[in-house]
């Protein structure tokens, strides 16, 4: 899932300051299994922005929203009579959230209120890790599972005893002696942009 966390409420403050009436938009999916941007986020952030903003006299006025998935235009839509009574929308959606509500609504400035970290996985609680990094050239089939793109800092040793060790258990070491390809970094974030066609789907 995407992991975020919120940004500090100095920031955020700075980031709708000039604005007088603002909708605090959450997000549905990952931001509200990690705790950042769902409607509790909401209510929350919105308290301590009223509290905030009325103690040192510039008052903002603040209405509250949650959308099941903000990276996609059909759910946003359930939020556009709204807009049209806001200045801005602070959304707590990840970095795509952002961007979608930016592109589907421009006349109105939509502004972050999280940080997007990784794509990461709850190993405890409270507790997320980094498990991917989209490289756009999956090697988990022939890793173990275990991924040494994202749970290495070069890409290199850190991840391989690991992938040693579970080969082993599983008793499949032989596939770690079989020449491989080179990988093909193309696909990765590196190269600008990316974007799936699925043709099959397209209307």
């Amino acid at each position: 899932m995407i992991v975020a966390e919120q940004k500090p409420l100095a920031e955020i403050r700075q980031l709708i300051s000039g604005f007088r009436k603002v909708l605090v938009l959450g997000c549905g999916t990952c931001v509200t299994v990690c705790f950042a941007g769902g409607e509790k986020e909401v209510g929350v952030l919105a308290s301590s922005l009223r509290m905030a903003t009325k103690l040192d006299g510039n008052e903002i006025e603040l209405m509250e929203a949650t959308v099941q998935r903000q990276c996609e235009y059909e759910y946003n839509e359930a939020v556009a009579d709204l807009l049209s009574q806001v200045d801005a929308v602070l959304s707590l959606a990840c970095g795509i959230g952002v961007q979608t509500m930016n592109e589907q609504f421009p006349q109105i400035v939509t502004v972050p209120g999280l940080n997007t970290a990784f794509l990461g996985q709850p190993t405890e609680q409270g507790v997320w890790e980094e498990r991917c990094q989209a490289c756009g050239d999956c090697v988990l089939g022939t890793t173990a599972g275990i991924c040494p793109i994202s749970r290495c800092a070069k890409s290199l040793p850190c991840a391989w005893q690991e992938i040693y060790d579970r080969m082993a258990s599983l008793g499949r070491l032989e596939l770690l002696l079989e020449p491989k390809p080179m990988k093909d970094w193309r696909t990765s974030r590196d190269g600008g942009a990316r974007r799936i066609v699925r043709e099959d789907l397209r209307q």
